[in-house]
């Protein structure tokens, strides 16, 4: 069925899963779900779920991830996930289910099948569906320039965020602004969205002003958002930010957002008008507010201080944790305050911070200054009533009361105050962070062999802040400090240890960020075992001058290539007759997965010469390449090569005299990262192997040698003129030769082969370096396919007992006296029995040889067979005479007459016999006659 939707035409209680249709894209380091459901199922209310996945690397492989009701189901690669909640099932529903990955990675992109374990009775329906997850880059960016903005009621205020997208995939934006009233608060209030379907949607406290247009959101550019407040109310004081979501449709036409970023905060303070226009006191006066004032906390005394100069502090939060952004406004209130010059000073604990001087002028304190330097530290006159001092990551130095000390003065240069106020103080408490990060080392390549790849990931879950990562090794059986690996630092630099440096040694090592807390190390080529033990991943996260450190490890096993590696050469038999095949077996093993490794295979040949040495026969290579030696060519052409997983086996066919001696093979293995160049990383040899050629009974006839001057030497059967002009020996190239056979007839039957010799011309003569022999060839002959034509009646004959007839050819003692044969005319044989008897009864054969002559006049070789039908001769009572001819019965005296003509054919000669089979008595097998006719044929009888 397909796997995302129903099949038609299922019947009731047909069992049917679904899956979340694909294919679905989801961004790297994402919270992702993926829903299953079953119906038409029966038994329990509540089915269990198996979910597994096939990786586009091996699409047909299933990779278990996770059970329902199995614990040991996930393979190895997801089990450190799915104990930690990486990944997850969640209970919808009894028969609905929700496949969790909190974040996702590259490795998750695959086709997902979800499982449902029959509880029905017979099996009815589909039991999985499959869908297809794709992880994309999350290429969104949200960001707002930081800042602190003072406005007062009514005034305006205005911020600004860059919003950009980079997905391949068609996908929509939505962009809204939110507020905090507290630092520490984490419900956020919608002040105004903009949808991905491109609406706006104002949040519940700010719709009457978005009604009215006091509350706008415009996008004045391609990737620019303007948040516009017409008009400040206390209630706006606090933190705003922006947050910028990514939208994409999945297949079955609902959006997800699949990727989310916020920007960092802006701090605003709104100033009530009510602090700058004091009610008059009875009397005329200004009334003061509250405060307390101690002239201890001022490096200096307080004169003239008047109760018209009023001093108020305040501050965006007072409440903050390590790293964020500490505000405070000095507002001043004065009957002449815009006219006035003010010189204001900041206090922590009475101890001067700053001083912001009439004309504006900023002067720090020496153990601010580095602080200011660096953007971490702002004073500013921001008006003549309002001062600003602004302290951006707040430390826990920063802790304490805060106070702001205003002087009027006479003149913007003058150093003479006209009075001088201290506002209360304030109270700013900033709580340390505590790190909940935590760290997990991990491997996907604990047990491997020397030159494979070693990959370890590290999984840093909960930091807040910037990370570093470094990497050590202890190697096994070797106390002493770790060894540096690789460094990352917090802004992305790499850094290597000096062991790792030379990338001839151990390639180039690969040291990345694969997501926003995962961090991956690649060393490619293990050299030995040294390069086992214990890997270390440390990481550091970094906030405000502090810093918490995790740290993890694993452990890993090189095995040298060499270890226990072992070859065994065998054969079932030693001896092996000539022309036959022989097999040898090379066994490999060693103490690893050697069929994991890449290996090379020779085979080596010693003949049984008495200057013998091994020669090369072959390689085969990792790459399936076939190399052949040059010593031994003849092997090529009859030598076959198998590879199995640990066996390697050389199959000689047409075994010669030339195959005998002594075998054996050698193997090595090679590190991956060195191939096709370098040397192998570990070799050995198997032990030898003797093979004796047993050459056939017959003693071999010379019958022709051509010696290295081209002179012709007849062996002594084929020394005769007739037998030269036969056998002719040509060379055809320089390194074919061939045997012609003139005439040949049935005594050339045989096997034949040749021999050859490798001769060397040196200063003093002719030098024989060695000598090789050919498989055999059999020559035989057929006898022509032409049939002997005999007469094919079937006779029966009554023959009147002392009457003559036919009898068999091979006659018992008591026939050989009444027996005559005789051929009246060319085609026509008989046999003639005297004096019938009771006991000849029974059925008679006649049996057809044709014979030819050789042109030497010596041998005769039988060209064809034929057999005539049967005659059945019954005896009779004396008074009936009958008289039996087989085939033709003239005669006897006609056969006497014509042999001499018999016996003078030269080019063809019929020999015939006849055979008889007892009706009662006995009979002879057909096989049994042929064998003696063919002994009588050599004979020409």
């Amino acid at each position: 069925m397909c796997a995302n939707s129903l099949v038609a035409g299922l019947s009731t209680g047909q069992r049917v899963v679904t899956v979340q249709k694909g294919p679905l894209y989801r961004v790297r380091g994402s919270h992702v779900t993926l829903w299953c459901k079953v119906s038409g199922y029966q038994g329990p209310a509540e089915q269990n779920f198996q979910w597994s996945i096939y990786l586009p690397s091996a699409p047909e492989r299933e990779v278990q991830i996770v059970s329902t009701v199995d614990p040991s189901f996930p393979y190895a690669i997801y089990t450190q996930r799915v104990r930690s909640r990486g990944i997850y099932v969640e209970r919808v529903q009894g028969d609905a289910v929700l496949l969790h990955i909190t974040e996702l990675q590259d490795r998750d992109a695959g086709e997902y099948e979800c499982h449902t374990p029959n509880t029905d009775e017979t099996y009815f329906g589909s039991y999985s569906a499959k869908t297809n997850l794709s992880v994309i880059a999350d290429t969104l960016s949200a960001s707002m320039v930081p800042q602190v903005l003072t406005r007062t009621e009514g005034d305006a205020a205005e911020l600004t965020c860059e919003v950009s997208k980079a997905t391949a995939q068609h996908t929509h934006l939505s962009v809204g602004w939110y507020h905090l009233q507290e630092t520490g608060e984490h419900h956020a209030e919608e002040v105004l969205t903009l949808s991905k379907d491109f609406t706006l949607r104002p949040g519940p406290s700010y719709m009457q002003r978005f009604l009215v247009g006091d509350v706008q959101l415009n996008k004045v550019g391609n990737t620019t958002y303007k948040l516009s407040i017409r008009g400040v109310e206390l209630s706006d004081q606090g933190q705003l930010y922006c947050e910028a979501a990514e939208w994409i449709e999945d297949p079955d036409e609902t959006w997800k957002d699949i990727s989310r970023k916020q920007t960092g905060r802006t701090s605003l303070a709104v100033v009530s008008q009510g602090v700058l226009l004091h009610e008059t006191a009875p009397g005329g006066k200004m009334q003061q507010p509250s405060r307390e004032a101690d002239a201890s906390e001022f490096e200096q005394p307080l004169v003239g201080i008047r109760r018209d100069l009023s001093v108020n502090i305040t501050a965006t939060e007072r409440s903050l944790a390590e790293g964020d952004t500490l505000q405070l406004n000095c507002v001043v209130g004065s009957q002449k305050s815009s006219s006035s010059n003010f010189q204001v000073l900041w206090l922590l604990n009475s101890i001067q911070v700053a001083r912001v001087d009439p004309h504006g002028v900023l002067i720090l304190e020496e153990a601010y200054e580095e602080r200011a330097k660096l953007g971490k530290l702002q004073a500013f006159k921001q008006s003549n009533t309002v001062y600003v001092l602004t302290i951006y990551e707040v430390g826990l130095q920063d802790n304490g009361t805060y106070h702001c000390s205003v002087s009027e003065m006479k003149t913007p240069g003058d150093f003479d105050s006209i009075q001088t106020n201290l506002s209360s103080g304030i109270q700013v408490n900033v709580k340390p962070v505590e790190s909940r990060m935590r760290l997990s080392v991990s491997t996907s390549t604990p047990q491997v062999m020397a030159g494979d790849a070693l990959i370890f990931l590290c999984e840093v879950q909960g930091a807040t802040n910037p990370v570093s990562v470094r990497w050590w090794h202890l190697p096994p059986q070797h106390p002493g400090p770790r060894m540096l690996v690789a460094t990352m630092e917090r802004d992305g630099t790499l850094s290597f240890g000096s062991t790792y440096q030379d990338s001839r040694t151990r390639g180039s090592l690969r040291l990345e960020k694969v997501s926003s807390g995962a961090f991956t190390l690649v060393i490619p080529n293990t050299l030995d075992e040294g390069d086992g033990g214990r890997y270390g991943c440390k990481a550091t996260e970094w906030s405000q001058g502090r810093s918490w450190t995790e740290e993890g490890e694993t452990a890993v096993t090189v095995s040298p290539m060499g270890l226990g590696l072992h070859a065994t050469l065998r054969s079932r038999t030693a001896i092996i007759s000539y022309g036959q095949s022989f097999e040898l077996v090379c066994q490999v093993s060693a103490s690893y997965a050697f069929e994991m490794v890449p290996v090379s295979m020779g085979w080596f040949f010693q003949p049984n010469t008495p200057t013998g040495h091994y020669h090369e026969l072959v390689w085969l290579f990792p790459n399936g390449t076939v190399t052949w030696g040059a010593t031994q060519p003849h092997f090529q052409g009859k030598a076959q090569l198998i590879k199995s997983a640990t066996n390697f086996k050389l199959r000689i066919h047409n075994v010669t005299a030339a195959n005998e001696g002594t075998y054996q093979c050698e193997v090595e293995v090679w590190r991956r990262s060195t191939l096709p160049l370098g040397k192998p990383a570990a070799a050995v040899k198997s032990n030898a192997v003797g093979i004796k050629v047993m050459l056939p009974d017959a003693r071999a006839l010379q019958i022709v040698r051509a010696d290295y001057s081209s002179v012709l030497e007849y062996g002594a059967q084929f020394s005769s003129p007739a037998q030269k002009s036969r056998f002719l020996s040509q060379r055809v190239s320089s390194n074919t030769f061939w045997l012609r056979i003139l005439s040949a007839n049935p005594g050339d039957q045989g096997r034949y082969y040749c021999m050859v010799e490798e001769w060397l011309w040196l200063a003093d003569g002719w030098y024989k370096l060695g000598e090789g022999a050919s498989g055999g060839t059999t020559l035989e002959f057929k006898l022509p396919e032409r049939k002997l034509r005999l007469e094919e009646t079937q006779r029966s004959i009554s023959v009147r007992v002392g009457e003559d007839v036919t009898l068999h050819c091979y006659p018992l003692e008591s026939l050989a006296g009444r027996l005559f044969l005789r051929r009246p005319t060319t085609g026509d044989f008989s046999l003639m029995l005297r004096g019938v008897e009771e006991g000849d009864a029974g059925v008679y054969r006649c049996l057809v040889q044709e014979w030819q002559q050789d042109s030497q006049g010596k041998n005769w070789t039988l060209q064809a067979v034929a057999y005539s039908e049967h005659t059945q001769l019954t005896p009779v009572p004396p008074e009936s005479t009958v008289l039996s001819r087989i085939c033709s019965s003239p005669p006897l005296l006609n056969f006497i007459l014509y042999l001499p003509l018999v016996l003078i054919l030269l080019l063809a000669l019929a020999v015939f016999c006849w055979y008889f089979k007892k009706s009662k008595k006995g009979s002879i097998r057909g096989d049994e006659l042929m064998e003696m006719q063919w002994a009588g044929g050599a004979k020409k009888t």
